[in-house]
């Protein structure tokens, strides 16, 4: 919200993830300076794909809750679906809590 931009938040994303915007990012990224350098003054678009890449790179959604937040959606009430991973992870804890309490052990 506090980005005037998508440059912005992209900026804000790679900041987030500990990037610089130095190369690093870049040649991660497989992309170039002057690229990069576009997308955050919004003179080329960035393909989703990379899109992904960047955010997952950089572990967040920075450009992605920058876009919601621009559309007008309260970003406080958006979350993220559970993946598959997650669900089985959690299922598996609360049958493991489960056999505690059965059981009487100490968590």
């Amino acid at each position: 919200m506090r980005k005037q931009s998508l440059g912005g938040a992209i900026e804000l994303c790679a900041e987030l993830g500990g990037y610089a915007l130095d190369k690093t990012l870049q040649q991660e990224l497989k992309v170039d300076k002057a690229q990069f350098s576009r997308w955050q003054s919004g003179t080329e678009g960035v393909q989703w794909n990379k899109f992904q890449e960047l955010m997952d790179k950089c572990g967040n959604d920075a450009p992605v809750l920058w876009m919601l937040h621009q559309r007008g959606y309260d970003l406080y009430s958006v979350r993220r679906q559970e993946t598959a991973t997650e669900k089985e992870n959690r299922l598996l804890r609360e049958e493991n809590a489960a056999l505690r309490r059965v059981l009487g052990t100490p968590a």
